[in-house]
């Protein structure tokens, strides 16, 4: 069986191929459009994974999207006749509804010519999260959380996750959501873009939360663990924001109101103005206010379900610092957390749901089950995107060896893997900033090791270096490191296996001068746990550096420059070309400066 499951019309829009049961290909749209978290159909991605399973579009059997506009529809009219929004507000969420009414005139137009014969399931939005978390783990049973902005008008939903089958018990409806209070701190606070937030995350360190009464006016957490928004405070239920969804990099306008905010934590800060000790403690008392609301919900959570196995998901659940403290904060003793948790992961999510399910109406939205299937397919790596072969790579080096030869580069193919290991990691030891791209792309956005840029961990001015060569990004934005999955107890204060890079953990004490190029402002570091079994030529890199350095990782940031993760060799190579990237190593080739 086929299934195409899509993130369509939502920022971060996304494609995943699931044939009998397990995920074969999946990347974003983002990716091939080279346009960050490019919203709308994704056809390239459609496009690029049916191709990678030698498939066409009439080979699918279901196409499962990630959601459903029929379901909380009597909570939607009741919100207009209590609140009367804007007539604005109301037309632009009927012409999005519309749009994804029109999906298979789309998709059909974006296939000329042949045959569009998939049945067409439209996932409640909550439920593919959910799904995206609890049907690609390894539990049994968990408890599944998604917290998130909004999508089908809810902005969090919770149950219980058993073998095959998700049951949603409760919903947090718009207009409350925490994906909504911490964008409209990150716009209030000068960083405009959509997906700007973790910049909020990561400026947090620098600040004291001497505003937490101030984000509690904001955010009212319930007794029974869920929140509410002080509404007086935001225009996104009310007035006519302007939203641009449509092929495009999402744009969101205001989502608060200028004068009351002032009032609370005077004047907003403008893009490009200084960043002063007040946004910083704004930043701080955010987060902090954000991870109030979040332990508050999984307390009651593992009060209610008595299960210590979480499956978390949502754009909310992209908070590395409270993933990172679920097991100090909550009775939770497990934890899976997806490659990704934000809008792109609904498409594996809702192939899954559509995959595992034996007939019965998936876009329910309370529920989709099925008959367990023999072997149950687990997500333990993210590496399913596309890749180039050797022949690929040989022929773009030959098509650009004038442009590679006026940079002086050497150029050299090595075919001992441990040497090419070991002349990399002598290269990491002696400062240089390399650019390694092996193997199939990632899934979600972090860089895992197929398409990251590497830097010593051990040098205190790394950073500086990667952002003066490269990067060119905010002082205060940390670095992460890949370290060796059986060291991580005696580098970090908390030893759990975190494939996706989606956990900050603090640095053991005593190893935080030896590493202080990913050691956060406040000891702690988002690290990603390297395994030998799904990314052996990567474990062995690193192992490499450990036998020169005795420290069994490496600095490790995405492969881009103010723009996508690099997908093809092409734009690796173009990336390094007009940087001051030091060494370049596409699978088993070294480019030189």
């Amino acid at each position: 069986m086929i299934v195409l499951g899509l993130n369509a019309y939502h920022g971060d829009s996304a494609a995943a191929l699931v044939k009998d049961g397990k995920l074969v290909a999946a990347a974003e749209e983002e990716r091939f459009r080279r346009i960050k978290h490019w919203s709308g159909l994704p056809t390239e991605a459609m496009k690029w994974c049916l191709a990678d399973a030698g498939l066409a579009l009439g080979d699918v059997d279901h196409i499962a999207i990630n959601r459903n506009p029929k379901v909380n529809n009597l909570r939607r009219a009741l919100f207009v006749l209590r609140k009367r929004p804007s007539l604005g507000l109301i037309m632009k969420r009927l012409r999005n509804i519309k749009r994804a009414g029109s999906f298979e005139d789309a998709v059909q137009a974006a296939f000329p010519g042949e045959k569009f014969r998939a049945e067409v399931h439209r996932v409640e939005h909550h439920l593919a999260h959910l799904a995206s978390g609890f049907l690609v783990s390894d539990f049994d049973e968990a408890v599944c959380l998604s917290v998130d902005g909004f999508g089908d008008f809810a902005s969090s939903a919770w149950g219980m996750g058993k073998g095959n089958d998700i049951q949603i018990d409760g919903r947090i409806y718009f207009p409350h959501s925490l994906g909504i209070f911490y964008t409209v701190i990150t716009q209030f606070i000068g960083f405009p873009y959509f997906g700007d937030e973790y910049k909020v995350m990561g400026l947090a360190p620098y600040g004291e939360p001497k505003y937490l009464k101030e984000m509690r006016e904001l955010v009212q957490v319930q007794s029974d663990g869920t929140f509410k928004l002080n509404l007086k405070y935001f225009r996104h239920h009310s007035d006519d924001v302007h939203y641009t969804w449509d092929n495009c990099c999402p744009e969101v306008g205001t989502l608060y109101k200028k004068e009351p905010m002032e009032a609370l934590f005077g004047p907003q800060r403008e893009k490009g103005d200084a960043l002063e000790q007040k946004h910083r403690d704004i930043a701080r008392s955010a987060q902090a206010m954000y991870e109030e609301a979040f332990f508050a919900m999984l307390q009651s959570l593992h009060a209610r379900y008595r299960c210590d196995n979480l499956a978390l998901s949502g754009g909310c659940a992209m908070n590395s610092v409270a993933n990172g403290k679920v097991y100090m904060n909550s009775p939770f003793k497990r934890m899976y957390l997806p490659a990704s948790a934000g809008d792109a992961g609904g498409a594996i999510g809702s192939a899954f749901v559509v995959a595992r399910s034996s007939g019965s109406d998936v876009g329910t939205p309370a529920r989709s089950s099925a008959s367990a299937s023999p072997t149950r397919y687990v997500m333990d790596h993210a590496y399913v995107g596309p890749q180039a072969s050797d022949a690929e790579i040989k022929t773009l080096l030959d098509s650009r060896n004038a442009d590679i030869v006026s940079e002086q580069c050497t150029v050299r193919r090595i075919d001992d893997e441990s040497e090419l290991c070991k002349l990399t990691a002598t290269a990491i030891t002696e400062g240089k900033v390399i650019g390694w791209f092996q193997g199939r792309m990632e899934w979600g956005p972090r860089a895992l090791g197929n398409r990251s840029i590497l830097g010593d961990p051990r040098r205190a001015d790394m950073k500086d270096i990667l952002n003066l060569k490269i990067k060119r990004r905010e002082s205060f934005r940390p670095f992460a490191p890949s370290i060796l999955r059986e060291h991580v107890s005696e580098w970090f204060e908390q030893d759990d296996d975190v494939p996706f890079m989606m956990e900050v953990f603090q640095v053991r004490v005593d190893k935080r001068p030896q590493i202080p190029a990913t050691t956060h402002v406040d000891g702690s570091g988002r690290l990603q746990t390297v395994h030998q079994e799904t990314n052996p030529r990567y474990h062995r890199l690193i192992s490499a550096y450990r036998e020169i350095t005795g420290v069994p990782m490496v600095l490790n940031t995405s492969f881009n420059e103010n723009e996508p993760v690099v997908c093809t060799p092409q734009e690796a190579l173009d990336c390094f070309l007009r940087t001051n990237m030091d060494v370049l190593v596409l699978n088993d080739w070294m480019i030189t400066r």
